[in-house]
């Protein structure tokens, strides 16, 4: 099978070329092979990049694709690796959302309060404490 230079699997996989450099200096690639001083990759790597780009597009730092991608090139990503790091991942998107919806009700009220000043607005100033009170928030300012 031909070896891609480093322009076609960008090309394909719809990076660039530093990006593909970048991602073999973290790890998320592995080390290409050389042909006079040029890279060559296999043309399975344009997998193992769609599986990058998908961990990215659901908010995977680089850390975690590379344990993602750990031993790619031997067995594919397992399903059980898969769950386990998607899972976390989903926890910490609920953790965002419940943040956000709690930050867009404060803010609502404090629109919609009335009052003259922020700081005479005891509703907004309340409801800030009680969140705070029922996350765990001891001593933390906003959210």
């Amino acid at each position: 099978m031909a070896k891609l230079t480093i322009g076609e699997v960008a090309r394909r996989a719809g990076l660039t070329a530093s990006a593909l450099r970048y991602y073999e200096e973290v790890g998320v690639l592995p080390p290409a092979a050389r042909v006079g001083g040029k890279r060559r990759y296999d043309p399975s790597i344009v997998v193992r990049l769609a599986v990058v780009r998908l961990a990215q597009e659901v908010g995977f730092s680089i850390a975690e694709i590379r344990a993602l991608v750990e031993g790619f090139d031997d067995i594919g990503v397992t399903s059980a690796r898969w769950h386990e790091l998607a899972s976390r991942k989903l926890r910490e998107v609920d953790a965002l959302i419940d943040r956000a919806e709690r930050m867009k009700r404060l803010l609502e009220e404090s629109l919609g309060c009335g009052c003259l000043t922020l700081d005479a607005c005891t509703l907004v100033l309340a409801r800030r404490q009680a969140d705070a009170s029922a996350h765990g928030a001891q001593g933390r300012a906003w959210l």
